[in-house]
């Protein structure tokens, strides 16, 4: 089979391969949707897509650069994920789901879907894999957003913005992420990687900023009321319906927000010939718990403490899904047998374990955390900081690393979030939290 695909690819380039995956299409949507299969015809749309995709995979592994040259113009115009992905759709018919396949998607619970982010998925690993279109991509994702770039003099003038997920607030130098998701445990949404990337881009941008704290804010689950929570991971329920995208959430969080608190933000406000990226140190200050997601934010951070009472966990195997770039970060700091006993075995790390201090710098009580913050931003703020964490962040994670790592979660992970065992998990999951 690969034999025959590398030679449709070299013999006819795009024109044979679009044409073959046109085919492919037809006979997948002669089918009827995927929950309404009879085993059978399971079985013969999982062999159509297979041959599809290692038809996509032949042809990108050769032509990925040519590809996304054409896209952005000779790598003159930065595009973000999700225009890059459209982009591709529209001049390469076949290679990526296109913008109606995706809406037609969207209406559908993570169990009825055909899984056409696979094949972005695919597309996005050849594209990262590359060091040239690669490089490229992970510069354009560090821009800022044109949301963040509206708000920007409101912020730099009044010191606060409110989204629905984040109160950002300039306090004596010190921007102040609060993550105020109550009715979910600050679990992540799309809705919230978006304030998460406009808030990261404010407190970067606004030169009155010299040192950022990520907590979470007061919740009003009533397990929880009153009390602070920093992060619950992804949104389970948000995947059950249909609503966690791999360009929207799994990948935008890690490429956008995140990728940003490493790196810095790219194109303006303070960069200069000597620096391509405003960059300032963050804090974080975990109250409660700090699960999958929010456990992942702690691995970038240059200071993190916690209350005595908070734990730390990466549940990922137990979820099905890979935790963003916590595989490549957790084992730097913990070691890879506590990096493995975490990420594989779903162990707990309260804040007292002397292991959790391999995460953690700073252990307190809960009434002394606003202390704590207000001693770490002051120890923070110094003009020194800024370039040794950039140096510290160079020689810990180069960029050249980050890509690869990057472009292999592309696909495993497109195919983690449409694996049976996934499905039925966050159904399970719904049910109980109904």
């Amino acid at each position: 089979m690969i034999g025959d695909v590398r030679a449709v690819t070299a013999r006819d380039g795009w024109a044979g391969v679009g044409a073959a995956l046109a085919r492919a299409e037809e006979s997948i949507a002669a089918l009827p949707p995927p929950d309404a299969r009879t085993a059978a015809q399971r079985t013969r749309a999982a062999g159509v897509q297979d041959e599809a995709r290692a038809l996509r995979t032949a042809f990108l592994d050769t032509h990925v650069d040519a590809v996304y040259d054409r896209l952005t113009e000779g790598r003159t115009t930065p595009l973000r994920l999700a225009d890059l992905v459209s982009a591709a759709a529209v001049a390469y018919p076949g290679l990526v789901p296109t913008a109606g396949q995706l809406a037609a998607e969207r209406k559908r619970l993570q169990a009825g879907k055909e899984g056409h982010e696979i094949d972005q998925g695919i597309f996005l690993r050849a594209v990262l894999a590359s060091p040239v279109a690669g490089a490229h991509l992970l510069d354009a994702m560090l821009r800022p957003t044109p949301r963040a770039l509206e708000l920007l003099p409101r912020f730099t003038e009044t010191g606060l913005v409110d989204t629905r997920s984040v109160r950002l607030e300039r306090r004596d130098g010190a921007a102040h992420l609060t993550m105020h998701r109550d009715d979910c445990l600050n679990a992540e949404d799309e809705q919230q990687v978006d304030d998460m990337e406009t808030a990261v881009d404010l407190a970067l941008l606004d030169p009155g900023v010299r040192v950022a704290v990520l907590r979470g804010g007061e919740m009003t689950h009533p397990r929880y009321r009153g009390k602070r929570v920093f992060s619950s991971g992804i949104n389970l329920k948000s995947l059950h319906a249909g609503d966690i995208s791999l360009v929207g959430f799994l990948l935008r969080r890690e490429l956008g927000y995140i990728h940003k608190i490493v790196r810095g933000v790219r194109g303006v406000g303070g960069a200069s010939w000597h620096s391509r990226t405003v960059e300032k140190p963050w804090i974080a200050a975990v109250d409660t718990f700090a699960i999958g997601g929010g456990m992942q934010l702690l691995l970038v951070c240059d200071h993190v403490l916690a209350a005595s009472d908070a734990y730390v966990s990466l549940p990922a195997a137990r979820e099905g899904i890979v935790p963003g770039a916590g595989n490549l970060r957790l084992g730097r700091h913990t070691g890879p047998r506590i990096s493995r006993q975490v990420i594989l075995q779903d162990r707990r790390l309260p804040a007292t374990d002397p292991d959790a201090r391999l995460v953690l710098d700073e252990v307190v009580e809960p009434a002394a955390m606003d202390d704590a913050i207000a001693a770490a931003v002051d120890r923070l703020g110094g003009p020194a900081v800024v370039p040794n964490r950039h140096m510290l962040n160079v020689a810990e994670e180069p960029a050249a690393e980050f890509r690869r790592y990057m472009a292999e979660f592309a696909l495993q992970q497109a195919l983690r979030i449409h694996g049976a065992d996934v499905v039925g998990k966050v159904g399970r999951f719904t049910q109980r939290s109904a």
